[in-house]
């Protein structure tokens, strides 16, 4: 069994989507089908239900992407554990920051050409997880502005925005107040991968005085946009960077009136030296 098959067959199962997820892994379309088809043959088991119109999980398919993160997460601590640890660092990601991580590393290394920096792809709870347990350095995190036994720094601010199709009353308009949009149905994230994500519509909601009878449950954010995209009343709440990697054309950000913002923040070991944390969040933080 092939580590990168794992891997393939993880983002796949995080974006349910093969094409979303070849962007991701910089690779063609069938070189992720083939590799994700030779797993399942491997196994003996179908891991993903694939239809004309969705990618979802099967049963089994859930219990091996909670084993084949456990294996990859492992795999990444002994790439580490080859490297001279004093030189690398291990950073936990979130969806959709790739211009944050790319500008932060190039910052770190021009402070310190010989650093290495290891990207971690993890759910929300498992990136604070491993920050604790010493399998990450530094976690980046939507929403977290304190978690007891962390150091928690607040370093950049996204804006929300109302999330329509492209057909919705209101798609033409350059910003909206949630009390205009959320007349239609909302659709919500469960809150499994980033639960920053489903409480910051909470959260907006509430400051804006709106009450949400109709509210739909979905279970990312692929799911999410499609639905929107599918529905001329629906609306949901996204970061504009996470809803611009979602890359579909049936939908559009709104702008919110008055603005509604998701804090980021850098999550470090409370053992981590405070000049370290300094230079991280110097790094992570708005430009």
């Amino acid at each position: 069994m092939e580590l990168r098959a794992l891997r393939y067959f993880v983002t796949v199962a995080e974006e349910l989507h093969f094409g979303r997820a070849a962007e991701r892994l910089h690779i063609v379309q069938p070189a992720v089908s083939q590799q994700v088809a030779r797993l399942e043959r491997e196994l003996g088991v179908a891991l993903l239900d694939r239809s004309s119109r969705h990618v979802r999980l099967t049963v089994p398919g859930e219990r091996v992407l909670a084993a084949a993160r456990g294996v990859l997460a492992a795999a990444d601590q002994v790439r580490v554990a080859a490297v001279d640890p004093g030189m690398t660092l291990r950073i936990g990601t979130a969806p959709a920051l790739t211009d944050r991580l790319e500008r932060a590393v190039e910052i770190l290394r021009r402070e310190d050409p010989a650093i290495q920096t290891v990207l971690v792809d993890l759910p929300a709870g498992d990136r604070l997880a491993a920050v604790r347990d010493g399998r990450l350095d530094v976690a980046l995190m939507r929403g977290t502005q304190s978690v007891a036994g962390l150091t928690v720094v607040p370093v950049w601010r996204e804006p929300l925005q109302a999330v329509v199709a492209v057909d919705h009353p209101l798609a033409g308009r350059e910003s909206v107040a949630l009390v205009e949009v959320a007349v239609g149905p909302l659709l919500d994230l469960d809150g499994g991968s980033d639960p920053a994500l489903r409480d910051a519509a909470a959260r907006a909601l509430g400051d804006a005085g709106v009450c949400q009878p109709q509210r739909r449950v979905v279970g990312s954010v692929q799911d999410l946009v499609v639905g929107v995209g599918a529905d001329p009343r629906a609306w949901s709440l996204l970061p504009a960077a996470v809803l611009a990697g979602a890359g579909s054309r049936r939908v559009r950000g709104v702008a919110l009136d008055p603005p509604v913002e998701l804090v980021g923040s850098i999550v470090a070991p409370v053992t981590t030296p405070p000049d370290c944390v300094r230079a991280l969040a110097a790094a992570f933080g708005d430009a």
